[in-house]
C-alpha cells in the first residue's frame, strides 16, 4: 500500500509526533480531522512522545502550542478535495494543498505550514481524505469514517 509506505518513510526516526486534526465537526466529512483526533485520544496512547490536537477550523490558534511542544514530526489531517473517490487518502504536497483544500478554515493551511516551518526543524506532512459530503452532519459518512479508522490503524502500526 503506497500510502502506508509513504507515511512509514515520513515517520522514520521520529522522536516526538504531533497529529493535528483540522475541520468542522458539524459538516459531515469536513470533520474527519477532529474525528480522527477524538478516536486517537480514546485509544489512550498519548504519551510525552505522542500528542493529538483537535484544531477544528482554527489551526493557527495552536501555533504557539505546537512550537512549544517542538515535535520532530507533525501530521496535519483534513478533508481535502482531490478529485478522488470518497474516503481515498493521500499524502498531499504541503505547499500545493492550498489549491485543492477546503476553505472552511480561517487561514490557508499552506500559509499555516510556512509559518510553522519558520525557525523550526520539524518535518510536516499533510494527509488529505476525500470527502463525500460537507453538508450539515455530526459525523463523517461511512466511507470517510472507514478511511479515518484505516488511517488510525496504519498510524498505530507504524508508531507503536
Amino acid at each position: 500500500m503506497e500510502f502506508e509506505s509513504q507515511l512509514s518513510n515520513f515517520l522514520t526516526g521520529f522522536e516526538k509526533l504531533l497529529v493535528l486534526g483540522v475541520g468542522n465537526k458539524l459538516k459531515s466529512d469536513d470533520g474527519v480531522g477532529p474525528f480522527i483526533i477524538q478516536k486517537l485520544k480514546e485509544e489512550n496512547i498519548e504519551n510525552k512522545n505522542l500528542m493529538f490536537i483537535d484544531a477544528e477550523t482554527v489551526p493557527e490558534n495552536f501555533t504557539g502550542k505546537i512550537r512549544k511542544e517542538n515535535p520532530t514530526h507533525l501530521i496535519i489531517v483534513d478533508a481535502c478535495l482531490m478529485g478522488m473517490n470518497p474516503g481515498d487518502m493521500q499524502i498531499v504536497n504541503k505547499y500545493e494543498f492550498a489549491n485543492i483544500g477546503i476553505s472552511t478554515h480561517s487561514m490557508s493551511l499552506s500559509f499555516f505550514v510556512r509559518y510553522l516551518e519558520r525557525d523550526t526543524e520539524f518535518r510536516i506532512i499533510f494527509v488529505g481524505i476525500e470527502p463525500e459530503t460537507m453538508d450539515w452532519g455530526e459525523k463523517p459518512t461511512p466511507k470517510v469514517e472507514k478511511a479515518a479508522n484505516e488511517f488510525i490503524e496504519i498510524l498505530k502500526g507504524i508508531i507503536l
